[in-house]
């Protein structure tokens, strides 16, 4: 590792309990057991995604985790997922060392129950109240994600993010997530203020990511721009924006939108109800991908990194390539600061 790397990444090193503090994110149906070994095995932190399992297939993941892998890494819980509660319980119980809060904001019972229970708590902050909501909570770290990520986003932008909080809030460590792709971009992000990174599209791009070859190929085609985030079409049916690939599945989105609202019309269902259908949809739309193939109707959930991603590498390639590139690019930084005017 290069001495001003190290330097710029010794608090998100330090918090982490890894070599690189380089996040692999927690991917539905993809950061499962097997990707998680691999990133753990070269220096990054993995995070396994809980997704919607049932609660006994994923106590059984979990368990693979804390007997396979020898160093730090988090379980990612989605908290608005139908099984959220039941993972909840499950994790409370386990010695996962970091546990990480997704789709939506977690209370702050969620997040003292967790660190009461010895683990290390983190969560996305998409705006600069929320960051200081969590922070108000306990939580141990935050990932400021912009809307260019992939998967379930907020609003905003990470440029403006890292104005609006990286900038305002240094109480914890924060990890930036949201069209990262770079090894550039991660030391300057690190000169930033940022603890580290968060990575997804670039680690679904790796040999030992169990995704389908038709979902990789499906990425190493599309362009920035061709990773759209679905719009809501009504606030009486509240959804999270979900960035992904356009194609058939994305259009199917929102005719089920359309018959959800008028059954919510009708009074055939609550709000709830109609909330839980959106995320059954989406946890069917990715497997269909992901796990089968169907790069038509299933959801291709993807940041607009995926422009910047053609390749599919080893995890060892991927991970080497970030970090000598961030020194590299550190290096440069340091040589232009010391041109005499």
């Amino acid at each position: 590792m290069g001495t001003l790397f190290e330097h710029f990444a010794r608090r998100g090193r330090d918090f982490l309990g890894v070599d690189y503090p380089i996040i692999s994110g927690g991917m539905t149906w993809i950061s499962d057991v097997a990707l998680c070994k691999a990133v753990s095995a070269h220096g990054a932190f993995p995070v396994l995604a809980g997704g919607n399992m049932p609660p006994a297939v994923f106590e059984q993941e979990v368990d693979r985790c804390l007997v396979e892998l020898e160093k730090p890494f988090a379980v990612n819980l989605i908290t608005i997922a139908p099984h959220f509660r039941a993972q909840f319980e499950i994790l409370l119980a386990k010695p996962v060392p970091f546990v990480v809060f997704a789709g939506g904001f977690p209370r702050k019972s969620d997040i003292q129950q967790m660190k009461a229970a010895g683990k290390r708590t983190m969560s996305f902050a998409s705006e600069g109240s929320i960051a200081e909501q969590q922070i108000g909570f306990g939580i141990d770290a935050l990932i400021l994600e912009g809307s260019e990520a992939g998967g379930h986003i907020g609003h905003v932008s990470l440029m403006v993010l890292l104005q609006q909080v990286l900038f305002k809030y240094q109480q914890v460590p924060v990890f930036v997530a949201g069209g990262i792709a770079s090894g550039k971009m991660v030391a300057h992000l690190l000169l930033m203020g940022a603890s580290g990174v968060q990575l997804g599209t670039r680690f679904v791009m790796s040999d030992e990511c169990t995704a389908h070859p038709a979902f990789k190929e499906a990425f190493r085609k599309a362009r920035a721009r061709q990773a759209i985030a679905t719009p809501q079409y009504d606030s009486r049916l509240p959804v999270v924006a979900v960035r992904a690939i356009k194609n058939r599945g994305t259009d199917d989105f929102g005719k089920l939108q359309l018959e959800l609202i008028k059954r919510l019309e009708a009074g055939e269902l609550t709000r709830e109800q109609a909330q839980f259908e959106v995320e059954n949809f989406w946890v069917g739309a990715l497997r269909r991908a992901v796990v089968d193939g169907d790069v038509e109707s299933g959801s291709l959930m993807a940041g607009q990194s995926v422009g910047l991603v053609h390749d599919v590498q080893p995890i060892a390639d991927i991970i080497r390539e970030l970090v000598d590139d961030a020194e590299a690019e550190l290096e440069r930084a340091r040589g232009m600061f010391s041109v005499q005017a």
